[in-house]
């Protein structure tokens, strides 16, 4: 008789596991920063920000191709999205235009800036409308954090913005799964992540200049390659560098470079250029931050 029953128990244990399975579905996070001067249809200054002619038409094809990398991803089974504004004000995207379930996270004032709201429990991060960085060859609107900055290194690596945010991912154990933008920023993200999904929505002929495919066309790719990359997970892996962090940072005038230098833990290396360095990444990545947004020369 006992062993009737233990055998019993084990059937309805077999029974039932597929039902509590369905019934608590592993939870999928994706965590969307999203920027504009890599957006399909923007190419110049004037719809980047809010008091340009064409900001109001750049917002709108912003907040699409974050809708369509929500699409995706909930296509491929995402429970939780959070998409940080990570453009200037950081104040574009309308959160009645945000497709749902996805949550916003606005305004520029947030310590870790484009990464702000990211932590360990997230499964993967996409990168939307991003853009190459400063010194560029070609690339749109090509820069690294603001005008003040000529070229960042960490740990002897020149990066943009895309390859300081996928060390601060890779610092809370996340992967960044996919980037969209112009061929040079995919490129460059590429060049630290070979087998990330990358999505090319314009082909950029200078800084100001860039050959388009529609906007439809656009959205299908980037909900296409946001579907792509979370099922394809299990093949990426956080972008970890080891300790300590040396950030190297170049001004684009001496007057900068002055300022910085009064920080302590700032040492000047030439006329424009200053370093420091953290046993702490998303330390350095915070005081960087400061550095590129809010040092005022004038």
């Amino acid at each position: 008789m006992r062993r009737i029953i233990t055998w019993l128990c084990l059937l309805l244990l077999f029974l039932i596991t597929p039902l509590l399975a369905q019934q608590n579905p592993p939870k999928l996070k994706i965590f969307i920063s999203v920027d504009m001067e890599g957006i399909g249809g923007v190419v110049h200054a004037d719809q980047t920000s809010a008091g340009g002619s064409e900001y109001g038409r750049a917002r709108k094809l912003m907040v699409e191709e974050v809708n369509a990398a929500i699409d995706g991803a909930l296509e491929a089974g995402a429970t939780e999205i959070i998409v940080n504004d990570s453009h200037g004000s950081m104040r574009n995207i309308l959160l009645e235009e945000l497709k749902p379930p996805a949550q916003l996270i606005s305004n520029f004032f947030k310590p870790m800036g484009m990464m702000q709201g990211l932590d360990q429990t997230f499964n993967a991060v996409f990168f939307i409308g991003y853009h190459a960085k400063a010194g560029s060859p070609v690339g749109v609107l090509a820069h690294t954090g603001s005008s003040t900055i000529v070229d960042l290194k960490i740990n002897g690596v020149s990066v943009g913005e895309g390859g300081m945010n996928i060390f601060a991912a890779g610092a809370l154990g996340v992967p960044v799964v996919l980037v969209t933008g112009d061929q040079e920023a995919v490129a460059q993200t590429k060049q630290l992540i070979s087998n990330i999904e990358g999505v090319v929505v314009k082909e950029a002929i200078g800084a100001n200049a860039a050959k388009f495919i529609q906007p439809e066309e656009a959205r299908k790719l980037i909900r296409d390659g946001a579907r792509q990359a979370l099922r394809r997970l299990n093949e990426f892996k956080p972008y970890r560098l080891s300790p300590p962090y040396k950030f190297e940072i170049t001004f684009s005038t001496t007057s900068h470079a002055d300022i910085a230098e009064q920080i302590p833990t700032v040492t000047r290396q030439d006329a424009k250029a200053v370093s420091y360095s953290t046993p702490d990444y998303l330390q350095g990545y915070r005081l960087l931050r400061v550095l590129y947004r809010y040092l005022r020369a004038d």
